[in-house]
């Protein structure tokens, strides 16, 4: 499925009435893992600014032990602090890189704003080598535009 047909499936989940927020989180994830073949791990972390630490939220894919990333730590915690999209097209030429599996090649990370406010982030890994492309960061800059509105 395209990414331009995955954007209405994105905005249905999100317009929902149904269903929980994290639900309709969990149902994104489970969207884009089925969808795009090169997304083998997907999910949210959400920061704790007092804190200065991610917290994971709704995922699919492996099992993870990273459920508490301090900023700075990792792709996801470097996006906390630059507030930019990370692209890795390959993760053991990462110096900063926290590994995840053997299987992860590659990861993206798009911050999710609020208002303004970098709250979180969707965080991507991948089995492949540098699959992602600008138009997987426009996508999931729509993504999180759309899930901003459940805040």
């Amino acid at each position: 499925m395209t990414f331009q047909e995955l954007q209405p499936k994105i905005s249905t989940i999100v317009a929902e009435n149904n269903i929980v927020r994290d639900e309709k989180l969990l149902a994104i994830c489970q969207l884009l893992n089925a969808n795009v073949e090169y997304y083998n791990w997907v999910g949210f972390y959400f920061a704790n600014h007092e804190n200065k630490t991610l917290h994971l939220g709704p995922y699919v894919g492996a099992e993870t032990d990273h459920t508490v990333i301090p900023f700075g730590k990792g792709i996801c915690g470097q996006v906390a602090e630059s507030n930019a999209n990370f692209v890795v097209p390959d993760v053991a030429a990462q110096d900063n890189y926290i590994a995840c599996s053997f299987t992860v090649k590659s990861e993206i990370v798009v911050p999710l704003f609020v208002n303004g406010v970098n709250i979180g982030q969707i965080d991507i890994d991948s089995h492949v080598i540098d699959p992602f492309t600008e138009a997987d960061e426009r996508f999931l800059e729509f993504v999180n535009q759309e899930v901003a509105k459940l805040f």
